[in-house]
């Protein structure tokens, strides 16, 4: 008997226990008979090793085949994954289970509370390095946002700001005009008036047309000082034709508060900022509506038609009456007729040696005596888009309804009549720094606070400064 392993330690081959002698007729390595037949104190159909095995393999539920994905990539895998560092900060390592007792895992200085919070510092480093890089991300957007065209193109759109649909015309006299020449004040007034504007139109999208104000002589007959603003606005409907609604203001006039604009301001909410009545306050003591039978439902109504999409002329009052140094037209066909009629060379020839305020009578001349235009007129109150500073129409002391207020913040002054008794460059310069201290920026204040600190600790005690006496 020839066997391929190691020999017998029985003469002629062989072994001691009966099993292993057992012939196996059928060549096969696991038994045919079921565990009923299997005899334990040996005998003649005594179980071998290999059916024991595999009769336990499939009793406990493995596979009598190899497993799969053994080889040599697989063996490796798991190899590289097992090998990698884990890291776990977690303080409870007192449980059974072998995942949460950490076995196998790596922990910084061997798991000690300073590796704890080394780790727990990088993690929220990790996360406060992703919170600044989204912020600075922000702020470079924004920046980047208003430092170029893309501010202005916003502000602009007419679907977003809407800066497009206003025009903002400023009356210059360049040139001096023929009733004076401008000496240096004249000139800082007006520099300093023209840069107000082009700051103001640059923030919100609008458009600025400066004009010429020296007299012309458009007509053969005639020279039409400051009466030129009604053939400006004809031409400014020309030059702009997407443009919805038209600002005039006179070269005297200082934007206090360059943070509003024209729509929070005034025209988001028309209805609401103007009053069609002008018996709420009527200085001219016009009568007001007509009674004549013969006239349309809107020219007897007090209010017209009660709609703000009418409303194609936006007119301020002072004590005196209509005031057009700072008022609003709209684009529209009954514009276009009302500027016709209103600079109308046959009414100004008969009418100019009564009217002391010009176009401005002219208006007032129109509105008292043509239907037609009340419909489409609306008042808007005083200190809206026009208020006057201390002087103007003082002859009965300020007036809460006229006269600039600080506290609320009015949005434009107009040193209307300064050349007649008042200093115009002091009053510009007056309200040209008052609206430089009310803009200031938070850091603009902080350093102002900084600076008069300083200025009071070096100030000896019992001296006033010059400002505290001025204000004595």
């Amino acid at each position: 008997m020839t066997l391929s392993r190691s020999p017998s330690p029985r003469r002629g081959g062989g072994w001691s226990s009966p099993g292993l002698n057992t012939p196996s007729a059928s060549g096969r390595s696991s038994p045919k008979k079921g565990y009923g037949d299997l005899h334990m104190n040996g005998g003649a159909n005594s179980v071998t090793c290999a059916s024991a095995k595999a009769k336990s393999d499939e009793v406990n539920g493995y596979p009598a085949f190899p497993i799969r994905h053994n080889g040599f990539f697989a063996r490796h895998a798991r190899r590289l994954s097992s090998s990698l560092p884990r890291f776990n900060i977690g303080t409870g390592r007192d449980y059974a289970e072998k995942e949460k007792l950490g076995r196998g895992r790596w922990y910084p200085n061997n798991g000690t509370t300073a590796g704890r919070l080394r780790t727990l510092a990088g993690r929220l480093l990790r996360r406060a390095r992703l919170r600044f890089l989204l912020v600075f991300a922000f702020i470079f957007a924004a920046t980047l946002f208003y430092i170029t065209p893309a501010h202005r193109a916003y502000r602009r759109a007419p679907l977003l700001g809407g800066g497009s649909k206003f025009v903002v015309i400023l009356a210059a006299n360049q040139g001096g005009g023929v009733m004076e020449w401008k000496g240096p004040r004249e000139w800082a007034i007006e520099r300093d008036s023209i840069k107000n504007k082009k700051m103001y139109v640059k923030n919100w999208g609008y458009d600025l047309e400066i004009v010429d104000m020296s007299t012309k002589k458009r007509y053969a007959h005639e020279w039409r000082e400051s009466w030129e603003k009604v053939d400006t606005i004809r031409n400014c409907l020309r030059k702009y034709p997407n443009a919805e609604w038209f600002w005039w203001l006179d070269l005297n006039t200082f934007i206090m508060e360059p943070s509003y604009s024209l729509q929070s301001h005034i025209f988001n909410n028309l209805a609401a900022n103007t009053y069609r009545d002008i018996n709420i306050y009527n200085p001219l003591n016009i009568t007001h509506p007509f009674t004549a039978p013969h006239l349309d439902p809107n020219s007897l109504s007090p209010t017209g038609d009660n709609r703000s999409e009418s409303i194609d002329l936006v007119v301020p009052q002072d004590c005196g009456g209509f005031n057009l140094g700072s008022f609003f037209v709209r684009r529209s066909s009954w514009t276009d007729r009302l500027l016709d009629i209103w600079w109308d060379p046959v009414a100004y020839e008969q009418k100019h040696m009564e009217w002391e305020h010009k176009e401005q009578d002219a208006l007032e001349y129109l509105y008292a005596n043509q239907p037609w235009i009340r419909p489409h007129t609306a008042f808007i109150p005083q200190r809206k888009i026009n208020s006057f500073p201390p002087g103007a129409c003082g002859d009965k002391g300020e007036d809460p309804r006229i006269h600039y207020q600080e506290q609320d913040r009015d949005f434009v002054v107009n040193m209307a009549g300064c050349e007649w008794g008042r200093d115009c460059w002091g009053e510009m310069y007056n309200y040209r720094e008052l609206s430089n201290k009310l803009n200031r920026t938070a850091w603009e204040k902080f350093k102002d606070w900084i600076s008069d600190s300083v200025k009071s600790f070096k100030q000896p005690k019992g001296k006033k400064t010059s400002d505290q006496e001025a204000s004595n």
